[in-house]
């Protein structure tokens, strides 16, 4: 062994494999919750968005013809089109999940979840998001959700996830990324044609919905 290998491993903290028996605990109580919902719905969007705003008023709707259907929302539990959808489906009778990251800034867990579990771990958080869902249904948003549309494209690419629906709502948002997509990252060979059927992209919240009851069957 190394000198540099010596000093990694002398620095490691004591305390630091415990972290583990804490990363357990989450993902077991994130199982136990969870494991009896109906069939779910993951909504992601921005947490900036304001009650009033175009798509935290579709938002609402939306979740709320979700919950009328039967479905679970899930959501990152915080502000904005997350509040949005846990509203619409708790005031729709439905079960309104909000599972909140502890954040030093932004979030905090929103009034409208009849379920919520707060999580340490983003990662931990991400497979609660992944293993209850059977669509995921993403609102403009900034790099938060980002990352959750392209790991779920990413895992659906690879093989790693069961496709399910991906639907982007609101063309005049997602568009200039798709034109990307399309025109820079096809183009150069980056991804295949059939990539692309990841994903769908449609303006009402409605066409969401009856995507979603169709991949049901």
């Amino acid at each position: 062994m190394g000198r540099n290998e010596r000093y990694v491993i002398d620095q490691i903290h004591p305390q630091e494999s415990w972290r583990i028996f804490r990363i357990m605990a989450e993902f077991v109580d994130g199982i136990e919750t969870l494991s009896s919902l109906e069939p779910a719905v993951t909504i992601f969007g921005s947490a900036r968005s304001k009650p009033g705003d175009k798509y935290y008023a579709m938002a609402e709707a939306f979740a709320g013809e979700l919950a009328r259907e039967g479905f679970t929302v899930i959501t990152g539990g915080g502000p904005g089109i997350m509040e949005a959808a846990n509203k619409g489906a708790m005031e729709a009778g439905g079960q309104s999940v909000g599972l909140n990251i502890v954040l030093p800034f932004e979030q905090s867990l929103n009034p409208y979840t009849n379920v919520h579990i707060n999580f340490r771990y983003f990662f931990v958080r991400k497979v609660m998001f992944v293993k209850y869902a059977m669509s995921y249904v993403i609102f403009p948003g900034g790099f938060g959700t980002m990352d959750e549309l392209f790991e779920s494209l990413t895992l659906i690419q690879t093989d790693k996830l069961k496709p399910f629906p991906v639907i982007l709502i609101g063309s005049d948002y997602w568009g200039g990324l798709l034109n990307w997509i399309n025109d820079t990252m096809l183009k150069e060979g980056m991804i295949l044609p059939e990539d692309r059927a990841i994903y769908t992209i449609v303006d009402s919240p409605r066409d969401a919905v009856e995507i979603i009851k169709n991949s049901r069957v």
